[in-house]
Parts: C-alpha cells; structure tokens; sequence
C-alpha cells in the first residue's frame, strides 16, 4: 500500500472520527486501518490521533499534518478533473438528499433533463425531511430550505423563499381569525417535528420593524413530512407555517388563507451544499450548474 492510500485512511479516519467507519468504507478492517495510521505516526515521528473506545480526535500535531493531507488531496483530484474536462467525461453516480415535498415537485421533473445531456451520470435522489450528514451518510450534495449555520460546507444559494402561516377558510370560519401573534397559543398549530427541528417555536416580525415575538405554539397533530401538514391545512385541521414553495398556488386558488399577513416569519432560502472542493468530481459540479441555471432568475413557484 503507498503512501498515497495512507494519507487517504488517514484523511477519513479524521473526518468520521471512528476507525471501523472509515475501515468500512475504503473496504479494510479495523486493525488494517490502525495499522495504516500507526504506520503513519512511526514515519512521522508524532501521534496524529488521540484514541478512545468509541472515537478517535485529532492531536495538534495531526490537525497541522490533516489540513496539509486535504491539500494534497484536493490538488490529486483537481489534476483528475482537469483529465476528465479534457476528456469531456462526465461519469458516475451523484448521490442527492431532498425535503420530500420539494423534491417530488421541483427536483425529481428536472433530473431526466439533466440526465439526457449527461448519459453517464447517474442520479440517486434520497427524499427525506431529516437532514442528513453529507460525510456520514456518503452524500453528494444536498438541497436545504432553511436558516443555514456556519459550517464547512461550500453553500450556493438556489432561489428566495418567503413563508407565511396558513390555515383553511373552514377552519377560520369555526375557530376565528388570529387578529395578533398571542393569539396562536389558542389555536391549533400543525407543526414540522423531527430532529433538531425548531417549528414549534414561530417567530414573527410585525410592521414597522417591530421586534420580533416567538411562539412557543402547540396543537393535537404534527408530522415530520411536509406535504401531511399541508394535507391537514386543507382539510381544515389548523394553522400550519410554509414556505411559498408548498403553498403559494393554493392561496392564490384560495383555498388556504394567510393568516397575520402583516407578521411575516423568516424567509428561508432555498440552497444546495456540498462539501469543500477538495472531493468534488466533475460529475457534481457539473449537477450543481444544471440546478444554479435552472433555478436562477424567478425561481419556478413565482413565474
């Protein structure tokens, strides 16, 4: 094995934290991976990784030697993407994570687009209102319509987002219209649960800059899929906080309202992430440029 392959254990090993998950996807055991960084460490003449019965982390000396690995990793795979462009190869499979609702009405009608000027490519799209670890869960890219955190994911933004809360006139003729945001803890409030959700707290601005009040709403129904939320506005069963996206046609046929026009919660673009460049092959780049051109401009659910 070179010194190459070494650097590349390594490299995963920091990334995932865990000998066997990193054994497990470059295909050696656990010992054959230990034996690789120890390898490593002897050459150098330092400990890279401080070991525990559950995880490894990086020393300070194996922090210094994981950035210089990257960028050795990332000048290898530039020289392959500069082959492959030469080539004019584009090949493989590009794995992609999705919110269901938005993935079955805006991403999964494009793809064969995409895949007929591609042939080579294959797309595996995962639809899922959970978001999932790039790295841990060996996805490409994902789509996120969301209030994004600092990370170190490279983040492009597709389109705007606006959101508002609904409700269906049935159920504001029964219940009664919410004149100000302390009204909704009366109401019934579908919300989106799932891990490390945070919509069962509303935050709304008023007019006139106002400071903005949070909610920490209730009500009898939540789902961690979006499209049951919606289900459930339009059958009448409470109020419910969407992106325009999901609902926009439907207030505009007027079959749900807005409700509390004049509070708006906040905007939540919509973006695709990837990480760092230093793994990115030419076929997720290229997949990346299709979505940017396709959603750039007034995205699809204003034209």
């Amino acid at each position: 094995m070179s010194d190459f392959e070494d650097i590349q254990i390594f490299v995963r090993v920091a990334e995932l934290g865990n000998l066997s998950a990193a054994g497990r996807e470059l295909r050696h055991s656990a010992a054959v991976v230990s034996n690789r960084i120890a390898r490593l460490e002897e050459r150098l003449g330092v400990r890279l990784l401080n070991r525990t019965t559950r995880r490894v982390n990086l020393t300070t000396e194996g922090d210094v030697y994981y950035r210089h690995c990257l960028r050795i990793l990332s000048e290898m795979q530039e020289a392959e993407n500069a082959i492959a462009n030469q080539k004019n190869t584009t090949r493989g499979p590009v794995t992609l994570t999705c919110p269901v609702a938005f993935g079955n009405k805006y991403i999964a009608p494009i793809i064969p687009k995409f895949v007929e000027k591609n042939p080579d490519v294959q797309i595996r799209l995962h639809l899922s209102d959970r978001l999932l670890d790039l790295l841990q869960d060996k996805v490409d890219l994902a789509i996120r319509i969301a209030e994004l955190k600092e990370s170190s994911l490279i983040v492009r933004k597709l389109a705007s987002n606006k959101r508002m809360l609904v409700a269906s006139p049935d159920y504001l003729a029964k219940h009664g219209t919410p004149k100000a945001p302390a009204d909704l803890l009366n109401h019934n409030c579908l919300l989106l649960r799932f891990p490390g959700s945070r919509q069962y707290q509303w935050t709304l601005t008023g007019p006139n800059d106002e400071a903005p009040t949070t909610l920490a709403v209730s009500g009898s129904m939540d789902s961690d899929n979006g499209e049951v939320l919606t289900r459930w506005c339009l059958d009448g069963y409470g109020i419910s906080l969407k992106s325009n996206w999901e609902v926009g046609e439907l207030v505009r046929d007027g079959k749900l309202k807005v409700v509390l026009p004049d509070y708006q919660p906040p905007s939540h673009a919509v973006y695709t992430l990837y990480p760092e460049n230093r793994y990115l092959p030419t076929r997720v780049r290229a997949f990346v440029d299709f979505l940017v051109s396709e959603f750039g401009g007034t995205p699809p659910w204003e034209r």
